[in-house]
């Protein structure tokens, strides 16, 4: 899942970032207003976290233009500002979630989780797929109730995919929404990576749709 972070604090925001990618995101990060809004209105988020009080463009600005321009993912409003006029501010203007500083960093992922996880339609924790259970929570895969091992990038594979069950996802998109700004589009890794996939959990976990790309089915549906 690709998140997009905006946040002025470069200790916060570099804190945040590590700790995200060392739970499976990928993540770009953005320190001002008019350059977050840039990102956002140009690249394909699974979720943003957005400071309110940012330099250039303030973030109530930016979630309202982002709205405005039909940038439908979820929002998840960090500030330091905790008064009631405040919240609903950030709720208005299209907030999904808001959370205050100080705050703790485990309350932040179990909140983008879920706005994650709702975003898809998938109300549980755990994503299921025949005798393929993805625990979003402890980012453990099982099969058959046995653990499976998967890389950083495979785990994020498989994980865009299972929130996406039943739906065909192009190459273009699974690239867009697993890796962050800098990787290179161009290599053939997703390839790489459905095919270990595969050999891990069953050669018919993953469907190859000719032309268009690739589909995770529930077997038992």
């Amino acid at each position: 899942m690709r998140v997009l972070i905006v946040e002025d604090e470069p200790t916060l925001g570099q804190q945040l970032k590590s700790t995200l990618e060392s739970n499976g995101y990928a993540i770009d990060l953005s320190t001002d207003g008019e350059d977050g809004h840039f990102m956002g209105a140009t690249e394909e988020y699974d979720a943003v976290i957005l400071d309110l009080g940012l330099p250039e463009i303030d973030g109530l600005t930016v979630l309202d233009r982002w709205r405005k321009e039909d940038r439908n993912f979820p929002v998840l409003v960090l500030t330091a500002r905790d008064s009631w006029s405040d919240k609903v501010a950030g709720l208005d203007a299209g907030a999904d979630d808001y959370l205050a500083k100080p705050f703790q960093t485990e309350e932040l992922i179990a909140r983008l989780r879920a706005l994650i996880r709702r975003a898809s339609g998938n109300a549980s924790s755990e994503l299921t797929a025949g005798d393929v259970r993805l625990d979003t929570r402890s980012g453990k895969v099982t099969l058959g109730g046995s653990p499976v091992k998967l890389t950083a990038q495979e785990y994020k594979l498989l994980s865009y995919l299972m929130h996406h069950k039943g739906k065909v996802v192009s190459r273009t998109e699974l690239i867009e929404h697993i890796y962050d700004q800098d990787f290179d589009r161009d290599s053939n890794t997703i390839e790489v990576f459905v095919t270990r996939i595969r050999k891990k959990l069953g050669a018919e976990v993953i469907s190859t749709v000719r032309g268009l790309g690739y589909s995770l089915e529930d077997p038992d549906s």
